[in-house]
């Protein structure tokens, strides 16, 4: 809202009638230190093997690991992260007080087909120094990533950009299931889906399980590609995760699914005879 270069008004009559002051203005936020960010990628690592692993038992983790760490320090950063243990629990998410929730549509549901349910969810990708969101929309039915996008902030504006383009792409799903967090029951999220005619379905209590798919697309990622590459910045980390969900989908291959691909599945193909020349993964061809 504060132009510096504004041909008539200066800088501090701006933040005055911003109500704001002027040192806020200049301010620039220092991030997170070395030892937070090096604290957050042992979490998220552990957070994958432990997924129901809270504050108190991730600060205990840490501290046999020679950290010394205390339980509001690490749920400071789980918070951050996004991050909160999976056990069944009153509230499974933190909707925003102020956005509607939609009720469950899955269950008794039989998914068996491609576009008949998407479903979507964020994680957190830790660099070399700092750390991104990514967020993910997938195809219930074949594991396919139908669109995805990163940003260094949780708010709603890159899930919504990753729905429109999902849409735009591959038409539209019968029902769109999500969380309950803020970014998914936010207005401009919703109204997307309003807009398109899909219906709308949000998890509730005790059904974390529904999202067992994607947090099997997370560790996959994480292992393969993530903690492997370092990204030092965030255009090498768009680059290096839009390489790996490329091989994903096209390349490798699920056993739940007889060796087929999600593309494959995704569109009803079989899988390729013996003797097809192999996909090579992205480490392999950077090598």
């Amino acid at each position: 809202m504060v132009d510096p270069k504004h041909p008539r008004l200066s800088i501090a009559r701006q933040c005055c009638l911003v109500s704001i002051s002027r040192s806020s203005f200049y301010y620039e936020g220092k991030g997170e230190s070395a030892l937070n960010l090096a604290l957050m990628r042992l979490i998220d690592e552990q957070f994958l093997e432990t997924p129901w692993y809270g504050s108190r038992q991730m600060a205990r983790h840490l501290r046999r690991q020679g950290y010394c760490v205390g339980r509001k320090r690490v749920r400071r950063l789980m918070r951050l992260m996004g991050l909160s243990a999976i056990y069944q629990k009153p509230r499974t998410s933190d909707p925003h007080p102020d956005h509607r929730v939609y009720p469950y549509l899955l269950r008794g549901l039989a998914i068996d087909r491609a576009n008949q349910v998407w479903c979507t969810d964020i994680t957190f990708l830790p660099m070399a120094r700092g750390f991104l969101y990514l967020v993910a929309i997938m195809d219930w039915w074949s594991r396919k990533v139908l669109s995805w996008r990163l940003s260094n902030t949780m708010t709603s504006d890159f899930c919504v950009e990753a729905l429109e383009e999902a849409l735009a792409r591959h038409g539209k799903p019968e029902v769109f299931n999500s969380d309950q967090g803020s970014q998914f029951t936010s207005l401009d999220f919703t109204q997307v889906l309003k807009d398109a005619g899909v219906k709308i379905s949000m998890d509730g209590k005790g059904r974390w399980m529904d999202n067992v798919m994607i947090e099997r697309l997370w560790r996959s990622l994480k292992y393969e590609c993530v903690y492997l590459q370092a990204f030092e910045t965030g255009s090498e980390a768009r680059a290096g995760v839009g390489r790996w969900i490329s091989y994903y989908n096209e390349a490798r291959p699920h056993s739940v699914f007889d060796g087929r691909t999600p593309e494959e599945v995704y569109h009803g193909r079989a899988a390729p005879s013996p003797g097809h020349a192999p996909v090579m993964a992205p480490q392999a061809q950077a090598a």
